[in-house]
């Protein structure tokens, strides 16, 4: 018997919620939920990404990809500075050199 995997399609426009109770970043597709974890500078002005963490069920099919993306533009609209903590983030700015205008001061990849 051979097992297959089934792609569900991911929606082109999912609603990014803000979770700020959670303090995270939050997709739900299909019932299973993508997320972003950050914190905050005391004065708001920078944002500290954490951890990304995407269901088994949703993994490769470019969930985390298109989340962080939808992070970092949210962070660029917003005006807040990005230190990134999370292994995931920090690869994807190394693969989108064009977020890195997001890095706050000192902060390199």
């Amino acid at each position: 018997m051979v097992k297959q995997t089934l792609h569900m399609d991911i929606p082109e426009e999912v609603t990014l919620k803000n979770n700020e109770l959670a303090k995270q970043f939050e997709w739900k597709i299909d019932g299973h939920l993508a997320k972003v974890e950050y914190d905050f500078s005391s004065d708001k002005k920078r944002i500290f990404l954490m951890h990304t963490e995407v269901p088994a069920a949703l993994e490769g099919m470019g969930v985390a990809s298109r989340l962080v993306q939808a992070v970092l533009e949210l962070i660029g609209e917003k005006g807040w500075k990005l230190v990134p903590y999370c292994p995931y983030v920090k690869i994807y700015l190394k693969k989108h050199p064009e977020y890195k205008r997001l890095l706050d001061k000192g902060i390199s990849i």
